[in-house]
């Protein structure tokens, strides 16, 4: 019996949001050397909750975008607890433009519990800052590969997740909303959202089996966060393999279109359902 076997759907969910658990910068700090971070959005402010940046890769120029928490109370703050703003979505887009012009690939590292819900937000547009995001993703001619590092809530994480290839670490979650959301929506209770984590297929061996990401990387016993070093070589190991296998795409760009519009349509066609 393996991992993916014996634990819950809802410890699974706690094991994503554990505070300690390696993000974006942990993941620059240990994969990426000659790091130089970009900040702002050339419109309005800077927003920490999204890390981007360029550096090299086992020599390879790439560039690295992410969504951050912060380690500390004061960070958690300043980055929303990793939700990020529009600000931070065009930032990650001048990014990815940046990244075309030099043709250089793309990694992101997502775990984020959505994009940030505040009035102000919504007010210096935020649905067309995510879609702006999903619009030039899905013309990008440069390969992306995306790693789903702890949680990916809805848009506000597709919005940096639309990869050619999309890993995800085997304590992540990916999902439309968040098992309280889905909780008080479905039944009107959020006290029953450990009940929602069994339904809503978001562990990564249920988005394996749904072909909604392509690879599952293993974690320590008890976490990534018990042993943030033999994870990370987990992910250097898995990211240079998905590089090479991207960089030989003939048209990275299509294959991302026809991948996206493809999911599901195997799971539908063989009868199966799903919440």
């Amino acid at each position: 019996m393996t991992q993916n076997d014996v634990i819950p759907a809802a410890r699974r969910v706690a094991l994503a949001r554990e505070p300690g658990r390696p993000g974006v910068s942990g993941a620059v700090q240990a994969l990426i050397t000659d790091f130089f971070e970009q900040r702002g959005d050339r419109l309005c402010a800077d927003d920490p909750a999204v890390l981007a940046g360029v550096g090299l890769f086992h020599g390879r120029p790439v560039t690295v975008l992410g969504t951050r928490k912060g380690t500390d109370l004061e960070q958690n703050l300043a980055c929303h607890f990793g939700m990020p703003t529009p600000e931070g979505y065009r930032k990650a887009l001048r990014a990815m433009e940046q990244a075309e012009k030099f043709s250089r690939p793309i990694l992101t590292f997502v775990d984020t519990p959505g994009a940030y819900p505040g009035l102000e937000a919504e007010a210096r547009g935020q649905g067309a800052a995510i879609a702006a995001c999903l619009a030039r993703m899905s013309t990008l001619t440069v390969p992306l590969i995306a790693v789903i590092l702890g949680e990916g809530g809805s848009g506000g994480a597709l919005a940096l997740a639309m990869g050619n290839r999309v890993l995800m670490a085997e304590n992540a979650v990916y999902s439309v909303l968040s098992p309280e959301g889905f909780a008080s929506i479905l039944w009107k209770d959020s006290a029953r959202a450990q009940e929602a984590c069994e339904l809503m297929k978001l562990t990564a061996a249920d988005l394996l089996e749904l072909q909604v990401i392509d690879r599952i990387l293993p974690e320590p016993p008890g976490g990534a966060h018990t042993d943030p070093a033999a994870f990370w070589r987990t992910v250097d190991t898995a990211l240079r393999d998905e590089l090479r296998r991207a960089e030989k795409l003939a048209d990275p760009a299509r294959h991302r279109q026809r991948r996206f519009r493809a999911m599901g349509n195997d799971w539908l066609s063989a009868g199966k359902e799903t919440i």
